[in-house]
């Protein structure tokens, strides 16, 4: 009876060039994962920090300029009167797939020369966009509630530049260039956007809140992750080999 002979075992051997590559590129993917989950933490931290503030009492906005970092996302009231001739709007806003514009106005805190910026909501375009909206703007001393928003200054470059056809048409809230048409009044750092519960302008005001990334980042960190897991076993399976038969 013949016997048979044990199968060569396979030996683990490493070469410099595959070996450095990989450690390369698996340290590549696990620093993209951790990057992710970064973000994902930092994500899910003002997720909470803004349903904190979302949860307190509004406190006044006064003469002194709100520190934007600790004031964004949280509620105000300010009490002042409106000044429209100097109000614009914010092209480009939609509700319900109609296109149309934030009305921004505004209010000269009550006592000083200091002026809010007051997001007071949208509206459609009343005849095309030839003809801004009419909007009714409350005379006298207004008491205005709502959440402090600090505009973004990001310039998207694949987004074309649009020319205003009118002076009071924006692309966008841009509070230091209201500050260089207020005549040297100082300007909050921060547009209110005001709460929905004062209807007699017909403006809507629906403030989504920001979307949460977290879980997004989370998936994005697991992918890469699972990638490095993939190259370090494809690596190890590559590095067994038969050892070369005698002869």
């Amino acid at each position: 009876m013949a016997l048979k002979h044990p199968s060569p075992q396979r030996r683990f051997t490493l070469r410099l060039i595959p070996t450095l590559a990989t450690a390369a590129t698996l340290a590549l993917l696990l620093g993209l994962g951790q990057w992710q989950h970064g973000k994902a933490i930092a994500a899910e931290a003002a997720a909470a920090l803004r349903d904190e503030r979302l949860r307190q009492p509004p406190e006044p906005i006064g003469a002194h300029l709100l520190e934007p970092g600790r004031a964004d996302a949280a509620r105000y009231t300010a009490r002042g009167r409106y000044l429209p001739a100097l109000q614009f709007y914010v092209d480009n806003r939609q509700h319900n797939g109609v296109a149309g514009v934030f009305v921004v106005t505004p209010l000269q805190i009550e006592g000083s020369n200091t002026l809010l910026l007051v997001n007071r909501g949208w509206s459609a375009w009343p005849q095309g966009r030839g003809v801004l909206p009419e909007v009714v703007t409350p005379a006298g001393l207004v008491d205005v509630t709502g959440l402090a928003d600090v505009p973004s200054t990001k310039a998207y470059f694949l987004m074309p530049q649009q020319h205003e056809t009118d002076p009071r048409l924006w692309m966008r809230v841009d509070i230091a260039r209201f500050a260089a048409l207020a005549g040297g009044k100082a300007v909050q750092p921060v547009a209110l956007l005001q709460d929905g519960d004062t209807p007699p302008d017909q403006l809507v005001r629906h403030w989504p809140a920001p979307e949460n990334r977290s879980v997004k980042h989370r998936g994005y960190a697991l992918q890469w992750w699972l990638m490095a897991a993939a190259l370090l076993l494809f690596y190890l399976v590559t590095c067994l080999r038969k050892p070369r038969s005698a002869g």
